[in-house]
């Protein structure tokens, strides 16, 4: 009988047991909420077939559609502090921080690389939402920065691909200083002469889309994202005024100049090598690179910026 229950039937019931689907097969739209069949989602660079609705994507993946996979290298970012303010709300800001490095497999909410867009040498900075709504702290502020300083090394033009709530709130004020020392990055670049393009997608707002965001030569950005700063409630409550209902919508933004344009995803790629082959004089001499200079006071290093960090 033993014989039977713990060596027979285990068996048994391996060979007739149904395997269970893995729950990642399908996703549902956020738009039209229509059920997307994984492959077929992939297929289409996670935009619904049936609606249009650009998805949400990672960091990694957007870079792999725009350069290639394998075809970028990462470019490490200096260590910033896990948590300088020791802050807690209902949790730990290290347990959230390591709840959105294992979610993600990301070091922080930016992703910094170059590569190659159609010959033209690229350095490219992508925000990934899915890293605590890619909200700004230290550790984005030194992408940005990096990614500027990296530009200016190269010569090469740089491309931020941002996807933000806005500041990282568990960094107070240290999080708002990263504005002034991302804008100062990309002054440099411009400087520099070399091209800044910037790719607005779903959803970039706060203290982003406040900072370096809009500081784009060109601002390209993919149809229906969100763009602005404050929530259209908030503005609603505060202005006392119904706003329309494609307010801050990339098209509503384009047809106010606020953006250059609005582009689908799949042609994503192809905008952007033809906006940088325009912006790059491809047959003459490269962009002057600037030494970055030192705003520090008298007694720092001149590699040691209290703004650039």
């Amino acid at each position: 009988m033993n014989w039977l229950t713990n060596f027979v039937r285990p068996k048994i019931r391996a060979l007739v047991k149904s395997k269970e689907a893995p729950e990642n097969l399908w996703q549902k739209c956020p738009g039209c909420g229509q059920m997307l069949f994984h492959r077929d989602l992939e297929a289409s660079l996670h935009v619904c077939t049936n609606c249009g609705h650009h998805l949400r994507i990672g960091a990694t993946l957007r870079l792999d559609m725009l350069l290639g996979a394998g075809a970028w290298q990462h470019i490490d970012l200096p260590a910033a502090p896990p948590d300088p303010l020791k802050f807690r709300d209902d949790k730990r800001y290290t347990d959230r921080l390591k709840a959105a490095r294992n979610k993600t497999e990301l070091d922080d909410a930016i992703i910094v690389a170059c590569g190659k867009l159609d010959g033209t040498e690229v350095v490219m900075a992508v925000l990934d939402f899915a890293f605590m709504g890619g909200s700004m702290g230290i550790a984005v502020g030194d992408g940005i920065v990096t990614a500027a300083r990296k530009a200016v090394e190269l010569s090469a033009p740089l491309i931020a691909v941002t996807s933000s709530g806005g500041a990282r709130m568990q960094e107070g004020v240290l999080s708002l200083m990263q504005l002034p020392r991302t804008v100062i990055a990309i002054r440099e670049v411009k400087e520099a002469g070399l091209p800044y393009i910037v790719v607005l997608t779903d959803p970039t707002t706060g203290g982003v889309s406040a900072s370096f965001a809009m500081l784009g030569d060109v601002h390209v950005t993919e149809p229906g994202a969100v763009i602005g700063f404050a929530g259209a409630r908030v503005i609603e409550q505060t202005v006392r005024e119904k706003l329309p209902d494609d307010f801050q919508s990339a098209e509503y933004l384009l047809e106010h100049g606020m953006v250059d344009m609005v582009v689908p995803r799949a042609e994503l790629r192809d905008v952007l090598a033809r906006l940088v082959g325009l912006l790059c004089a491809r047959d003459g001499p490269p962009a002057k690179a600037l030494a970055i200079p030192d705003l520090g006071g008298p007694d720092d290093d001149a590699d040691q910026t209290p703004i650039l960090g």
